[in-house]
């Protein structure tokens, strides 16, 4: 059997993360792993991690704070940003910090997600 993917989905709100792990453990290429709270994830998320969404906008921890801190220990970890309040400066910083990828919520579609993740983890 081929590798599984193991994604982190880092989020404060719990629809976010039940639909996206349903939604990529349907194709079976994916072990999942959600964190409502930055604080744990930045915590738990370690180099056996294939990619971590990861959204900016939270109450604990600003996904940008995550960011840095997941870059500070594993400087090759493949992150997208997630988020629904999109500015230049936010893109920018999170590119500057390591970010691969950026995704606007509401998504257009899972499979965009989905396509995204798959650009990521190929790439």
């Amino acid at each position: 059997m081929d590798k599984k993917f193991k994604i982190a989905i880092v989020d404060d709100e719990s629809e976010i993360l039940n639909m996206l792990s349903r939604f990529l453990q349907r194709s079976g290429q994916y072990d999942i792993v959600t964190f409502l709270n930055p604080v744990n994830a930045v915590a738990t998320i370690d180099d056996s991690y294939d990619a971590v969404l990861l959204d900016i906008m939270m109450p604990q921890m600003g996904g940008l704070e995550a960011l840095e801190k997941i870059m500070d220990k594993n400087p090759n970890q493949k992150v997208i940003m997630m988020t629904a309040y999109s500015t230049l400066d936010k893109v920018l910083k999170s590119h500057k910090e390591g970010a691969t990828h950026y995704l606007m919520k509401p998504f257009n579609s899972l499979d965009s997600v989905e396509k995204k993740l798959q650009e990521v983890l190929r790439g």
